[in-house]
């Protein structure tokens, strides 16, 4: 019935609670779990302007920033670069917790999750996308948007989510 289940994660709790779910499913089907880590690249860490966007009665840099900077920003490359380097070691991770029973594949993206997470399931033949969700009820759901609430509504292929326990 599954061949290839997609296990987006983020190392979160949530993303955890999920993963044995992805493994028993994998397991009984004879599954390869493809273990996938998108680095958001659409992040903008405060206090970034480039030199062109100074004030221009003032003068004045964004705090934290000086003359002496080549660039005048903080390279946004090297940051999704740390990103990246993190989203290795998560999938790493979780490969390695789920052993040598399942034939695991482990990727790292860049770009929007929700996007990249649709993307990928598109590319590569997924059956089953597993998906940890935080559980938020009420306006916080609202609020902070979700990712897996995202996937579930616009996903081509079954999405099963697991509920973090509180």
């Amino acid at each position: 019935m599954y061949e290839t289940i997609l296990f987006p994660t983020d190392g979160s709790d949530g993303a955890d609670a999920a993963l044995s779910h992805a493994k028993d499913l994998a397991e009984q089907y004879g599954a390869t779990l493809h273990v996938l880590f998108v680095a958001d690249d659409d992040f903008a860490p405060s206090g970034l302007v480039h030199k062109e966007h100074e004030d221009a009665e003032t003068s004045e840099m964004a705090p934290g920033h000086s003359e002496e900077e080549p660039s005048g920003m903080v390279n946004k490359e090297h940051e999704l670069g740390e990103l990246e380097k993190g989203g290795q070691q998560i999938v790493a991770s979780v490969a390695e917790s789920v052993g040598d029973n399942v034939p695991t594949e482990t990727v790292v993206v860049s770009g929007n999750p929700y996007e990249r997470i649709l993307d990928y399931a598109d590319e590569s033949g997924t059956d089953l996308i597993v998906m940890g969700t935080h559980g938020r009820t009420g306006v916080d759901r609202y609020l902070l948007g979700s990712v897996t609430e995202k996937i579930v509504r616009t996903s081509d292929v079954p999405v099963l989510t697991v509920r973090m326990d509180a």
